[in-house]
C-alpha cells in the first residue's frame, strides 16, 4: 500500500508540474501575442503598398524601402543617419565601460568615508527623471559649445547611464573571491596590476552586460537628440523616424514602417550575438 501511495504521489506531482508548465506557456503566449502581431504587421506593411482587412497585403512592393538607395526628399541620407546613431551608441558604450569598470571596482574593494552614502546616491541618481534636467543640460551644453553636436548627446547620455552601470559592475566584482586578488598581490603585482591582469578578465561578463545595455540605450535615445540636435546632418534614426511621422494625417505609413523596421533590425542582430552574456546578470553579481 505504501508503494502505491508513493507512486500516486509521484504521479500527481509530475502531472502538477506539467500543468503548471502548460499554464506558464499559455500566459507567456497571451502576453507576447500583441507584440508578435505588432511586428508581423510592421513587416507586412513595410513590403506592401496598402493593407486591408487587418493583415492582408494588397500588393507586395519594395517601394517603401527606397530610402536605402535614394534620399527621401527633404531628408538626409539614411546611411549618414545610421552612422550617427552607431557613433552615439558606441560612444556611450565606451565611456560607460571605462568609468564603470573602475568605479565599480573601487566601490566593491575599497573602504572609504562616505562609501555607503555614495552607493545610496547612485540608486537615487539612476531613478532621477532626466527630463527634469533638460533646462540645466541645455545651458551646460550651450556654455561648452556642445549644443547641436553629437558629442554633447554622447556625454549627457553616458553620464546618466554611469550610475546604473557602476552598480552592476560592483555586483560582478563582489562575486569575485578576494583570494584571487590576494594571490596577485603575493606575486608582486600592484593593486592596479591586479585589477587589470587578474580581476578584469574574470569580470568580462559584467563588462559585456554593461556595454550591451549602454549600446542599446544610446541606439534608442530620442529625447535628447530631439531637443538638442537641430541640423538634419546630425540626426539619428530615432529623430529620422519622428521626422517621417510629421503630421500624422499625411504620413506615408509604408515608408514609416520600413524605416522603423530598419531601425530595429541592428538591435535584434546585436542582441542575438550578445544574449549569452545577459543570462549571467544577477543583482548580486555573476550567475554560475
Amino acid at each position: 500500500m505504501e508503494g502505491v501511495k508513493k507512486y500516486q504521489l509521484t504521479f500527481f506531482q509530475r502531472n502538477s508540474q506539467k500543468i503548471a508548465q502548460v499554464i506558464i506557456v499559455l500566459i507567456l503566449i497571451l502576453v507576447t501575442s500583441p507584440i508578435i502581431l505588432g511586428y508581423a504587421w510592421l513587416i507586412l506593411r513595410s513590403f506592401s503598398e496598402d493593407i486591408v482587412q487587418g493583415f492582408i497585403p494588397t500588393k507586395l512592393t519594395l517601394k517603401n524601402w527606397r530610402f536605402l538607395w535614394q534620399n527621401i526628399e527633404g531628408y538626409p541620407s539614411i546611411w549618414k543617419i545610421t552612422m550617427n546613431t552607431f557613433l552615439l551608441a558606441l560612444g556611450v558604450m565606451v565611456i560607460e565601460i571605462l568609468i564603470t569598470s573602475m568605479g565599480g571596482y573601487a566601490l566593491s574593494r575599497y573602504e572609504f568615508p562616505g562609501r555607503s552614502s555614495i552607493l545610496r546616491l547612485i540608486l537615487v541618481l539612476h531613478a532621477f527623471p532626466a527630463i527634469s534636467l533638460m533646462v540645466a543640460i541645455f545651458y551646460v551644453l550651450w556654455n561648452l559649445g556642445l549644443l547641436n553636436k553629437l558629442w554633447g548627446i554622447i556625454l549627457v547620455k553616458a553620464s546618466l547611464e554611469i550610475p546604473w552601470g557602476t552598480w552592476v559592475m560592483k555586483g560582478f566584482y563582489d562575486g569575485i573571491p578576494w583570494e584571487l586578488e590576494w594571490a596577485g598581490l603575493v606575486d608582486g603585482y600592484s593593486r592596479l596590476q591586479v585589477w587589470r591582469k587578474v580581476i578584469l578578465p574574470i569580470a568580462k561578463p559584467g563588462i559585456a552586460v554593461t556595454g550591451i545595455f549602454a549600446f542599446l540605450s544610446g541606439w534608442s535615445e530620442f529625447v535628447f537628440v530631439n531637443t538638442f540636435i537641430f541640423e538634419q546632418q546630425t540626426w539619428t534614426l530615432s529623430k529620422y523616424v519622428k521626422g517621417i511621422i510629421g503630421d500624422f494625417r499625411f504620413v506615408d505609413y509604408g515608408l514609416l514602417t520600413a524605416v522603423g523596421l530598419f531601425y530595429v533590425i541592428p538591435t535584434i542582430v546585436f542582441f542575438f550575438f550578445v544574449s549569452k552574456y545577459m543570462i549571467k546578470l544577477t543583482i548580486g553579481g555573476v550567475k554560475g
